[in-house]
């Protein structure tokens, strides 16, 4: 089976209104339909634009399978809709439960396509800027890398800093400062993987490149205390033809980002928001109130940009 993201829970389905041309004849009109129903389902009709719809959402699927997928997805349309005239037949679409997540789903598809209009309207970067940011991160082209580290996140606590200095100078293995951590109570989470240039905070990423095959260090900052191993890196570079379509979807993503926060913040302070009920009265403590830290931390993820999909990401 190919993989494909489709939603478990009922989602909206937007059906557009076919208006046919008054001079079409009634057999023209019969054909035109039949070729926009891709299946009967009792008194429903699902049609080729909503296996259009759900295919173009998914990834990764080969060009010589696209006929086997969207068989797939009209199989799962027509479950889905099997399923829906069971829940209209018993009223459960007018359950509390239902109606919320219908509300919330709506909510959230028209919050998408008011970010998705203001995207749309920003203007595509120059060449000029294209080329430039190529010239400003190496790291990322030119002198890319792919590291294989291994890698302990650890929750921070006074005193802690300086001893695992300390340890990760002088230590030969990760084991060793693992042990060294449990001797000291310390809460730390442990991963080991291969990690792409543009896989890397680029805060991070200088400090990585410096360092040597098979070299510990612990590397501070704020949140949690981060000890790397390079176990090996790979030189792979980017060419300038190669990174421009990816670099400027990247900074058009980033422009996007940028001018749809600008407008969020400029409605929220014409609209009247009022925290009412136990929200009121907890409002003004939660605004100051520290981040609860969890007792083990995770390993860190990456929040540089993913070069495959088109530089995302990168603050």
């Amino acid at each position: 089976m190919i993989p494909l993201k489709i939603y478990n829970h009922f989602f909206l389905v937007l059906l557009l209104a076919l208006t046919f041309v008054g001079g079409c004849s009634k057999k023209d009109q019969q054909d035109k339909a039949a070729t926009q129903v891709a299946a009967k389902v009792n008194a429903d009709e699902i049609t080729v634009h909503q296996v259009n719809y759900v295919l173009a959402r998914a990834r990764n699927i080969p060009p010589d399978s696209v006929e086997k997928a969207k068989r797939e997805i009209l199989d799962k349309l027509i479950d889905q809709d099997l399923a829906k005239q069971q829940a209209i037949k018993q009223k459960l679409d007018r359950s509390p439960g239902v109606m919320q997540a219908i509300e919330a789903t709506k909510s959230e598809i028209l919050a998408r396509a008011y970010f998705e209009q203001i995207a749309a309207a920003q203007p595509k970067p120059a060449a000029e800027e294209i080329k430039k940011y190529y010239k400003e991160h190496p790291e990322l082209f030119a002198q890319r890398r792919i590291f294989t580290l291994e890698e302990i996140v650890v929750l921070p606590k006074e005193g802690l800093a300086a001893g695992l200095r300390e340890q990760a100078a002088k230590a030969r293995s990760m084991q060793d400062v693992t042990i060294w951590l449990k001797a000291q109570d310390a809460k730390f989470a442990e991963t080991k993987g291969v990690r792409a240039a543009e896989n890397i905070p680029l805060e991070l990423l200088p400090k990585l490149q410096a360092m040597k095959d098979g070299e510990i260090r612990l590397i501070e900052a704020e949140g949690p205390l981060q000890v790397f191993r390079v176990v090996a890196t790979k030189a792979e570079p980017v060419d300038e033809a190669k990174a421009t379509p990816r670099i400027e979807r990247f900074l058009h993503n980033q422009r996007s980002s940028e001018a749809i926060a600008k407008e969020m913040k400029r409605i929220k302070e014409t609209a009247n928001i009022k925290y009412v009920g136990e929200f009121g009265k907890e409002a003004a403590a939660a605004e100051t109130k520290p981040a609860v830290k969890a007792e083990t931390p995770a390993p860190a993820q990456p929040t540089s940009p993913n070069f495959e999909d088109g530089i995302r990401g990168l603050k």
